[in-house]
């Protein structure tokens, strides 16, 4: 397919429902990896590495708000509350992962708004007109132009950090999960 074939509601409304469960097979496998690698190491850089687990699971909290939340539906004044500016703009994609760990969130402050943007997004996913699934959006999306494209490319991302989260949990020296 391209981008020229943009699916009708009904092949849409299915392709959601697939997505869904791309997203919580990659969310489950992240968890995995997550559980697996003690909190007190999350802040750490290997050597030889730009990058932390913090820095992971807040990043991966802020693309899945936008991916799956603000694209699909805009920000809402409560949004400001689960995605403050500060940490939007400490975990986005150009931002510089920080090994200092008394200038943001805890570990489990991290994990516990990861977990709580999922389930919002998930619940809000399940609830969506599909009729704006259809809408058009700017990249990043998967495979379409539209609402459900970003959808498409959230699980993709996902999967690309838990390879990095993989990789960040072999440099510190813990033993692969899978």
């Amino acid at each position: 397919m391209n981008d020229n074939d943009i699916p009708d509601i009904a092949a849409a409304t299915s392709m959601l429902r697939g997505a869904i469960g791309q997203i919580e097979f990659a969310r489950q496998y992240n968890l995995e990896l997550l559980e697996a690698t003690p909190r007190e190491r999350w802040f750490e850089v290997p050597e030889g590495l730009p990058t932390n687990i913090a820095w992971q699971v807040g990043h991966l909290t802020v693309s899945q708000y936008g991916l799956l939340m603000f694209r699909i539906r805009g920000r809402r004044p409560e949004d400001l509350d689960l995605i403050p500016g500060k940490f939007r703009k400490a975990y986005s994609r150009q931002s510089v992962p920080n090994p200092d760990h008394t200038t943001q969130p805890s570990a489990d402050e991290l994990h516990d708004r990861l977990n709580r943007i999922h389930e919002l997004a998930i619940s809000e996913l399940q609830q969506v007109d599909p009729s704006v699934l259809l809408e058009p959006v700017d990249m990043p999306y998967a495979a379409f132009p539209v609402k459900l494209g970003a959808i498409m490319f959230c699980p993709m991302h996902e999967q690309i950090h838990s390879g990095q989260i993989g990789l960040l949990r072999r440099a510190l020296g813990l033993a692969p999960v899978r």
